[in-house]
């Protein structure tokens, strides 16, 4: 049984992948990125499902990467951080390339990884008050192993903006941007989850399944180069002066110098 996740599966196929860790607003930890990515393989091979739900728990989607893990990156040396960034990337691939469609259901905060996560699903329902943000830079560091899902959904205009600036925004510009697909109030968005549920399971399993290859297929390709790519510059910056001075004064809870 995960201890960071709950998954379940109804009647008519639908399988709900809910984040858990609702005391830490669903930062990925090392352990719920090892999680996510045997459920993905587990819910991508079960022929009852017929679409996942990816979901938060509590108040928040995902704060993106769990304190005590980037806690563990700053200490390490190089090739544990860049093993550490291969096994989230691995787990973003795995999503991505789920054999099912995958919505993504949004409320509260949804930061860095959770980004990420919202950029591998087939379409996301999120909630008004949701509000997002790529803010790695304000650590010094970059948006790198989630960077090819990002910029595959929302473009690279789009991207260069919000990488650079690490600026939060709000549900009207996540859809202005193709990041979400519709922006329901809170109180309407497992009804529109729903509703949109019913959309994919009208379709034939099959067939939905190589639409959605198709659709992969045609796209420009992530590659395992493109991967390692990612991983090693993030790697580089981790060793950067301003990433150094920019996480310690993020867990000493002060503003580092620009």
């Amino acid at each position: 049984m995960p201890k960071t996740l709950m998954i379940s599966i109804d009647e008519r196929g639908v399988a709900r992948l809910a984040l858990t860790r609702e005391d830490k607003h669903n930062a990925m930890s090392a352990e719920m990125i090892d999680e996510l990515t045997e459920a993905a393989s587990a819910l991508g091979s079960d022929g009852r499902v017929r679409v996942v739900v990816l979901a938060g728990a509590g108040k928040s989607f995902c704060a993106g990467g769990d304190l005590e893990w980037m806690r563990a990156q700053f200490k390490a040396s190089r090739a544990k951080r860049i093993a550490e960034a291969r096994r989230l990337a691995m787990m973003f691939k795995a999503l991505n390339e789920l054999p099912k469609p995958l919505i993504g259901c949004v409320h509260g905060s949804a930061f860095g990884g959770g980004i990420g996560l919202i950029s591998v699903c087939d379409t996301v329902i999120a909630s008004e008050a949701a509000r997002f943000g790529l803010t790695e830079v304000r650590l010094g560091l970059i948006p790198a192993t989630i960077s090819p899902y990002v910029v595959a959904r929302i473009g690279s205009s789009a991207a260069r903006s919000l990488f650079v600036s690490g600026r939060t925004f709000d549900a009207a510009h996540a859809k202005s941007i193709g990041l979400v697909a519709s922006v329901v109030p809170a109180a309407n968005l497992d009804r529109a989850v729903d509703l949109e549920i019913a959309e994919f399971i009208a379709a034939s399993p099959e067939a939905a399944t190589r639409a959605k290859a198709l659709a992969l297929s045609l796209a420009p390709p992530i590659t395992e180069e493109i991967i390692e790519s990612v991983i090693s510059q993030l790697a580089d910056s981790w060793e950067t002066t301003e990433a150094q001075a920019g996480i310690t004064a993020f867990f000493e809870k002060r503003r580092s110098n620009p």
